[in-house]
């Protein structure tokens, strides 16, 4: 791009090349036309200030003139590495991050360590230097013994190893995630001197853009990992809950009817044996259905005819995935609060379909209902004496696996029942990597 004077002395240049020989025909052979001499001359003044400031503004802003600027290589860097460096520094983030930085930076060689090996090598003398092998220049151990940045204009400073390696000139950056020194960013060429500025500044912003993502990374897994102990807690919290209240009902007959009791027993212990060998938050809907069953069979053995159970299964949802004990703490929670303080016989409907993306579980009963003073306060943690403990875990579980909005929605009508509706998006899962993954 040519500056502003540059542009005005060119412009003006080519006016008086094409315009001076018409000027001269108008004075000498039409003078009666000198008056169109101030018309050209004007349109000539304004195709000068239209080449001086049209390119620069247009209705009053600065036009952006970024697209032919390149990229900053700092800037290059980070928006390709993101997506790698967010998941820590290892030997695949660093090899793919060394390549985008190698294809980037006008180098012969990027490599990126630990604090005892190469995680990456891309580049000249790669025959030697080599990913996974201990650190082999001298200089990188300095740098991640005094935690400072330094720069190596021979071979000799680099004191590799290796004879007849070619690697001559380096900047080696620590690299740093809160304040520890966790590894090195190594930029190298063949040639002997120091290395360009440009180079040296490229490297230390590269190494201030990885320990960020390392300390984002960081950062990201710690709260995984609150996460994780959360639901943990609130899982344990439920299986004594269902626990006690089936011994209970078991204790009752040991008492009356010692043969029921003793079948009853059985039930209990193939459940947490099913129990026992779950790993992770989530079973199928098909091992839960079997865990609803079996609550079921130890409940109406306490209540007989008083509790009458409507299922209405997909069953081409049975081997997707959901939470471990959603289903029965809210089977369990509408017989309890909805069935039981209803005169006569009360129903209880489990519905389980898919909509779109999601399974959608509906637990309809037809008792008491909820107070509606109290209706707002159901799914606050630790409401009421027995009341909610059920509810609130499930709501908050559901919330943390998969987002605030997927927590319990409540419709109650005083008197005629209460309706829980639960949203669950597809889920399948992947035996290599052990982690759910939303249907597609």
């Amino acid at each position: 791009m040519l500056s502003g004077d540059k542009t005005a002395r060119r412009a003006l240049i080519l006016w008086l090349i094409f315009n001076i020989p018409t000027l001269s025909f108008i004075y000498y052979w039409q003078p009666d036309l000198w008056a169109s001499v101030l018309l050209v001359a004007a349109s000539g003044l304004a195709s000068l200030l239209l080449a001086v400031y049209g390119p620069a503004r247009r209705d009053g802003r600065e036009i952006d003139n970024s697209d032919d600027e390149p990229l900053d290589p700092t800037l290059q860097i980070a928006n390709q590495t993101l997506p790698f460096l967010r998941r820590g520094l290892n030997e695949e983030t660093a090899a793919n991050t060394a390549e985008i930085i190698r294809k980037t930076a006008d180098v012969a060689a990027v490599a990126i360590t630990d604090r005892e090996k190469v995680l990456a090598y891309i580049g000249t003398g790669s025959d030697h230097h080599k990913a996974g092998r201990p650190i082999m220049t001298v200089a990188t151990r300095e740098v991640i013994k005094t935690g400072a940045m330094k720069t190596v204009r021979d071979g000799y400073g680099l004191d590799c190893p290796v004879i007849n390696c070619p690697l001559q000139s380096a900047v080696i950056v620590p690299l740093r995630c809160k304040g520890e020194v966790l590894g090195t960013v190594k930029l190298y060429n063949v040639k002997r001197g120091g290395m360009p500025t440009v180079t040296v500044k490229l490297a230390m912003g590269v190494a201030q853009l990885l320990g960020m993502q390392m300390e984002l990374a960081e950062l990201d897994r710690q709260a995984q990992l609150i996460t994780k102990a959360e639901l943990d807690a609130l899982q344990a919290q439920i299986n004594p809950h269902f626990l006690f209240n089936t011994l209970n009902t078991i204790i009752m007959f040991s008492r009356t009817n010692p043969e029921t009791a003793r079948r009853l027993l059985i039930r209990l212990a193939s459940f947490f044996r099913h129990a026992l060998k779950r790993h992770g938050h989530f079973n199928t809907l098909k091992e839960e259905i079997e865990y609803l069953n079996t609550y079921l069979i130890l409940e109406r053995a306490r209540y007989r005819e008083k509790l009458r159970v409507v299922r209405e299964i997909d069953e081409e949802l049975l081997e997707y995935k959901i939470p471990v004990l959603t289903i029965q703490p809210l089977v369990e929670n509408a017989i309890k609060h909805g069935i039981l303080p209803k005169p006569g016989q009360g129903t209880v409907q489990v519905t389980v379909s898919k909509h779109d993306s999601e399974m959608l579980i509906v637990i309809r009963d037809d008792g008491v209902g909820i107070d509606p003073a109290v209706q707002p306060k159901v799914l606050t943690p630790g409401f009421g004496s027995g009341n909610g403990v059920g509810l609130s875990n499930v709501h908050e579980r559901l919330k943390g696996l998969f987002g605030e909005d997927y927590g319990l929605r409540i419709v109650s009508v005083t008197g005629e029942g209460v309706s829980i509706y639960v949203r669950i998006p597809l889920l399948c899962y992947t035996l290599k990597k052990e982690e759910l993954i939303h249907e597609t």
